[in-house]
């Protein structure tokens, strides 16, 4: 039988937890919910006799925008927290990467001693 190879360090990744995600989604249909409710309400208010076509038009248009407008709350706030837990785990754990740091570059130094192509004086 073939040995099981270890797991070597974690994948760096921005994607939020499991929790954060299931809560965005309950946001949205919440959400979603409360406008409709809200647009349902309004056409109600401002509507004389059969009004179930124009209140089941006021209730989708208020749910898809109070859904829409929460989602894209959501999307936003979910990167912002992916991001926020990889620098953290970057300043924690170290960076792997190159540096973008110009100190750490091999180029030559701006002292016009050190420069070579300065000048051809003695």
């Amino acid at each position: 039988m073939a040995a099981v190879p270890t797991p070597g360090p974690r994948p760096a990744s921005a994607l939020p937890s499991v929790q954060a995600r299931v809560l965005a989604f309950v946001a949205i249909l919440s959400m979603g919910a409360a406008g409709a409710a809200i647009g349902g309400s309004l056409v109600d208010l401002q509507c004389h006799g059969d009004c179930t076509t124009p209140i089941g038009i006021g209730a989708l248009v208020g749910g898809a925008g109070a859904a829409g407008g929460t989602g894209v709350v959501a999307s936003l706030t979910l990167r912002a927290m992916g991001e926020w837990k990889r620098i953290s785990e970057d300043d924690l754990y170290g960076d792997d990467r190159e540096s973008d740091d110009p100190e750490s570059d091999d180029r030559e130094s701006d002292d016009p001693e050190s420069d070579e192509l300065t000048s051809d004086e003695p």
